[in-house]
């Protein structure tokens, strides 16, 4: 049996662990959950057998195991799944590095910052506009969100809302700084690549 720190952690492998730990269920009701509480906004369950593949690896890690097989009537088959005590003790494990340690994350923002050159300065203005404009709305979708929310559900279920509101606000600043060098000639080339 592999020890909490040599099985292989992500965001995702983490929310099934974190589901099934409240009650045992099934994929489907994983992946609803996870949408319901707008939290594939930090978790990437766009593909629906991401879900059922994360779920294979942590019952082959014995870290959840099946509870029972059931059937409703005009319905497939549902496997309900539960976490085992390896599976709760990896999952607080889990939770202690990830809140207390900085992981190295590659996105792909900083990655097109590091290769702006390849494109014309305005080419690079332009992008950065509907960059801007992007974020502008996603702050307010989550302003309204988190304030929505707050009425009727307590703010410990909010605060990956709030983080991504602080991270969003802070890229829109930068962003709108950068584009602001670009459009007054601050931050130019004049090379292509």
């Amino acid at each position: 049996m592999m020890s909490a720190m040599s099985r292989r952690r992500s965001p995702l492998a983490t929310a099934v662990l974190a589901l099934v730990c409240e009650s045992p269920m099934h994929a489907y009701r994983m992946r609803q959950l996870i949408k319901e509480r707008h939290q594939d906004d930090v978790v990437n369950v766009a593909q629906r057998n991401s879900v059922y593949q994360a779920i294979d690896r942590l019952v082959r890690d014995g870290l959840l195991a099946v509870r029972e097989t059931t059937r409703e009537e005009n319905r497939p088959e549902r496997i309900v799944y539960e976490a085992t005590q390896a599976g709760r003790e990896t999952l607080r494990q889990w939770m202690r590095t990830m809140l207390s340690t900085p992981a190295r994350e590659f996105p792909e923002f900083p990655a097109a910052l590091a290769f702006l050159s390849v494109l014309t300065p305005q080419e690079a203005l332009a992008a950065l506009r509907q960059r801007i404009a992007t974020l502008e709305e996603r702050l307010s979708a989550l302003d309204a969100e988190i304030s929505g929310s707050l009425a009727y559900v307590a703010r410990l279920f909010l605060v990956e809302s709030e983080y991504q509101r602080a991270q969003i606000a802070t890229e829109l600043d930068f962003v709108r700084g950068l584009a602001d060098d670009l459009s007054e000639g601050r931050l130019t080339w004049d090379f292509e690549i």
